[in-house]
């Protein structure tokens, strides 16, 4: 990380797809001060020579005044740009152009009456000084700008030989100005280093959440089913079972970032104690699985609009009712698998928790910023806080699979259950949203 530029990732390690590299973001805090010295030192040179040819004829050796302002010309137009970045800012710049104006303060003397100094008059750099010292303030921070604004105060009391107080008045005011802007400058860069780590930070997580989302939908579902299947069997089919346990419970305190700890020990009932189903976490009751309902249709190609209707059709069966409106409902194609992928997930949990003999009814809503679905059911409802604790514990069903795609949509995921009256699950996707780092895994029954 550069002293004016910080790299930062923005969206999901996969921003453009998986396996490319994510978007590079160059922003800077500092840029917009280096640009505003550069313009301070073009004015002020501007300025100076305007005082400086206004009192020309008040020199005492006005010739002495013309050559400095000469040299101090030239020399901004040689470094002129030195100023607009760190990188081109370096210590001996910043040290000649100290040189320039402290110079020009002791040259004073020699070229204008005493009578004039002591009367107030500018020295030759004048206000362009300051421009000298704000450059060590922005480059080096407050300490910098210490060291530099207290070279030019002793070149300025030498130069006025007294303690005169519009002196003190200009050396104290500079000397303020430049330490407290180095002090902002310091703030300023810790600031942008905690934001690149943070962005940083919430880009591995997305990433994570993406992976772990694809291994719920396919992985930890087929070892859960394995495990209850086995158990039901019994046999070598239990030992197997067993071992599936116990095997989705590692992989599960995995993707949840270490919330929980695999069990100690083994044994079929200790498999089935700790190993949740798949969707909200909740406990097993040791039923076998209910069939399972129509695969989806194939995740679209490409980012153009697509039937979010043609998505979710194939999840109507005998016990799903699905209500869709007469015209196209469109979503861009990754964000309408993405929903569909949702929805699947939210009808594993009817089939898992609410029994073999609830029913499902799931109902498209096409409004005109978003696309809303509601699947609800009429099984025995959620505890009330029962989501919020599952997610604690590192069942991650909901959170991921579910709420986790919404959010990387920008849309929501909210639920309503009433112990023994249901669940209604209403996901929205505002239109012209695609999730971050392209298609996901699409839903599996």
């Amino acid at each position: 990380m550069t002293d004016t530029e910080t790299r930062t990732v923005r969206g999901g390690l996969g921003a453009r797809g998986r396996g490319k590299p994510p978007k590079v973001v160059r922003m800077s805090v500092e840029l917009p001060l280096w640009r505003a010295l550069t313009g301070y030192r073009i004015l002020t040179l501007v300025y100076t020579l305007c005082l400086v040819g206004l009192s020309y004829r008040k020199y005492d050796h006005p010739l002495g005044a013309a050559a400095y302002m000469g040299a101090l010309t030239v020399w901004m137009v040689l470094t002129w740009r030195r100023t607009t970045s760190a990188e081109r800012c370096t210590r001996h710049f910043l040290l000649a152009d100290l040189g320039f104006a402290v110079g020009g303060i002791l040259l004073t003397p020699l070229v204008d009456s005493h009578a004039r100094i002591m009367d107030g008059a500018p020295t030759l750099p004048s206000i362009w000084t300051a421009g000298a010292v704000l450059g060590f303030a922005i480059k080096g921070g407050w300490r910098w700008a210490a060291v530099a604004s207290s070279a030019v105060a002793v070149a300025n009391l030498v130069e006025r030989q007294e303690l005169a107080r519009d002196t003190i008045h200009n050396v104290v005011l500079v000397w303020v100005a430049s330490v407290a802007i180095g002090y902002v400058v310091e703030v300023a860069r810790a600031s942008e280093r905690t934001l690149a780590r943070a962005l940083q930070i919430e880009a591995a997580t997305r990433e994570r959440e993406r992976l772990a989302r694809d291994i719920h939908d396919s992985v930890l579902q087929v070892l859960a089913m394995v495990q209850r299947r086995g158990a039901a069997i019994g046999g070598e089919a239990a030992e197997l079972g067993r071992m599936a346990g116990e095997q989705e419970v590692a992989l599960r305190t995995l993707v949840a970032g270490g919330l929980v700890s695999p069990p100690r020990g083994g044994g079929p009932e200790n498999a089935a104690r700790t190993v949740p189903h798949p969707a909200d976490g909740s406990e097993p009751d040791g039923r076998a699985a209910a069939p399972a309902a129509p695969a989806p249709a194939p995740e679209p190609d490409g980012d153009g609009p697509c039937d979010v209707r043609a998505l979710l059709a194939p999840f109507a069966g005998a016990g799903v009712t699905f209500s869709e409106p007469g015209a196209a409902v469109l979503l861009r194609a990754a964000a309408a698998a993405e929903l569909a992928a949702a929805v699947s997930a939210a009808l594993d949990n009817v089939r898992v928790h609410a029994g073999d003999g609830a029913r499902a009814w799931i109902l498209v809503e096409d409004e005109p910023q978003a696309v809303i679905v509601t699947v609800r059911d009429d099984g025995p409802g959620i505890p009330e806080g029962r989501l919020a604790d599952a997610e604690r514990e590192g069942r991650m069903g909901v959170a991921l699979s579910i709420r986790g795609r919404l959010r990387d949509l920008g849309g929501t995921a909210e639920w309503v259950s009433v112990p023994g009256q249901g669940t209604e699950v209403e996901l929205t996707v505002p239109k012209g949203t695609a999730p971050e780092g392209g298609r996901r895994g699409k839903a599996r029954a």
